[in-house]
């Protein structure tokens, strides 16, 4: 009898077969880009995002963290999903991108509670939501609160928990340092500035919403996409999502050579072989 993860990664082989049956193409024919819109929403800062209507399941893109609604996957999906004829949504947090508000003031309760709003108010029926790193860790927090708007999930170098977990492994001396001086100031070489700063406020924030402790009440088809080369968040991190959703229907797939952002050419084409290949199931199954 084949073993577990042999069981596992036949089910990956399997995938990739079906999506390579029938590939995706795109027309060739650049379909017009959406416009940035606002959503003035009461007391709190202005949304902006972009939108494409069509069918249903749509598509929603949560961006990383500080990240935007411009970047590559966010903007070839929006082509896809215009190319398939179903409807699409992406965009930017508060405090990020276009949208209104400040960077410093965000915290993950509060890019949650954008999410929520998205769903609630700026798109009709289920949506496959689609989140990139602390995009992922959002898209289970909302799958959690709105089961009923979430037809599928697919993580993209899912960053859940990632930065309560980061801190916590931190020595204790150096935690305590950090938790004197109250912030905590990270390298990256994702901005100019070579760093990354975090309020111990916003750390105990977002440890209210951790998910990875104990059984994520997600039933839907999950996807995690990780690259194996990702040096930001470890790849074990979607095996640990992976184990902690109650769903049955969850893949895990490894790029060998991904980086964090899996925003090359392959990478991208996988991500919409995944999307479409959830497309198809759940279609199939109405």
């Amino acid at each position: 009898m084949a073993s577990p993860l042999a069981r596992h990664f036949s089910r990956i082989f399997q995938l990739t077969l079906h999506v390579q049956r029938r590939p995706v193409t795109f027309s060739g024919v650049r379909h017009k880009s959406s416009t940035v819109q606002y959503a003035a929403r009461p007391d709190l800062p202005k949304l902006a995002y972009r939108k494409v209507k069509g069918k249903s399941p749509g598509v929603v893109f949560l961006p990383g963290f500080a990240s935007n609604m411009g970047g590559k996957k966010a903007e070839a999906l929006e082509e896809f999903c215009q190319s398939l004829g179903h409807s699409y949504l992406r965009f930017d947090y508060t405090g990020c991108g276009s949208s209104e508000g400040e960077m410093v003031d965000g915290t993950v309760g509060t890019w949650k509670r954008d999410v929520l709003y998205v769903l609630d108010e700026l798109v009709e029926g289920p949506q496959i939501l689609v989140g990139s790193s602390m995009g992922g860790w959002l898209m289970c927090l909302a799958a959690i609160a709105r089961p009923e708007r979430t037809a599928a999930m697919v993580g993209i170098s899912t960053a859940a928990d990632h930065f309560v977990t980061v801190f916590n492994t931190l020595p204790i001396e150096v935690r305590k340092e950090i938790e004197e001086k109250g912030q905590w100031v990270v390298p990256t070489k994702h901005n100019e500035e070579g760093s990354i700063t975090f309020t111990t406020e916003f750390l105990k924030e977002a440890e209210q919403h951790c998910v990875l402790q104990s059984p994520i009440p997600v039933t839907c088809p999950v996807r995690l996409i990780h690259g194996m080369k990702d040096q930001d968040v470890p790849w074990h991190i979607s095996m640990q999502l992976a184990e902690r959703v109650l769903s049955n229907d969850v893949d895990v797939i490894l790029r060998k050579h991904g980086q964090h952002r899996m925003a090359e050419k392959e990478d991208i084409k996988l991500i919409v072989y995944t999307i479409d290949d959830l497309i198809d199931k759940l279609t199939t199954l109405v």
